[in-house]
């Protein structure tokens, strides 16, 4: 959700006479939406790791002995931990060309993009969505989440009911907020330089940046999950191209 959206959505929820709102859940919004603005690195954790629970039981996660668990376990193995991150990992089994990673180190790769990618590939991805979490984008895109589930308790306060601190639909539906977020050029160009010095501290094919981004673009343009709208994919296959020369 765009930033401005939430601020309408918020400004139309709080526009009425004070009479017209439920009290608790007005204070408890309030709460919320300052306190999105300050989630500390811990409760980012915690949220994270509430979210992947909530996205892992949406999902239909691959069984352990699956040829898909069984080819990302290859693909990671000796990769426990990554830049202070403990790492887990599992295999969505989605034809979506998609992977993501969260604060409290899940990381989740769809069998859509195993089918794409080769080994490197696919570190590759895993090192740009590691990135969005180190240098901070993820945060900032579960505060925008959670500063809407906030908007949202204040519109509900007018009567509607069955509004409850983080529900179990509450979750998912921040989890799935989260999980969509779209990330800025420079956000994807710095994830892009973060997953390049991955490759390099692991000793991975430096090659398989710029490749992945390249089979993406010609398979789906700029409708892949993995890509934004701007930078296009050619772009900054280009750039990861002269990070490695």
């Amino acid at each position: 959700m765009k930033k401005l959206a939430l601020v309408s959505l918020l400004s139309l929820a709080l526009c009425g006479p004070a009479q017209a709102f439920g009290l608790n859940t007005l204070l408890s919004a309030g709460t919320d939406l300052v306190k999105s603005a300050t989630l500390s690195d811990a409760e980012v954790q915690a949220m994270a790791a509430e979210s992947s629970k909530a996205l892992d039981k949406q999902a239909k996660v691959a069984a352990a002995g699956s040829p898909q668990a069984k080819r990302l376990a290859k693909i990671v193995s000796g990769l426990s931990s990554e830049d202070g991150l403990k790492l887990n990992f599992k295999v969505y089994l989605d034809k979506e060309v998609n992977a993501f990673a969260m604060a409290d180190g899940t990381v989740r790769v769809y069998s859509g993009l195993l089918d794409k990618m080769t080994d490197d590939e696919v570190r590759y991805v895993i090192g740009h969505e590691i990135g969005h979490v180190k240098l901070g984008h993820s945060k900032k895109a579960m505060q925008v989440a959670y500063a809407a589930s906030a908007a949202r308790k204040a519109a509900a306060g007018s009567g509607n009911a069955n509004v409850a601190a983080f529900s179990e639909s509450e979750m998912g539906e921040l989890s799935e907020q989260i999980l969509h977020a779209q990330f800025s050029q420079s956000q994807e160009s710095d994830a892009d330089a973060y997953a390049v010095e991955f490759l390099k501290r692991h000793n991975y094919k430096l090659d398989a940046a710029p490749s992945a981004l390249r089979k993406l673009a010609a398979l789906y343009g700029n409708d892949s999950s993995l890509l934004s709208s701007h930078p296009a994919a050619g772009d900054r296959a280009d750039k990861v191209e002269k990070l490695i020369k």
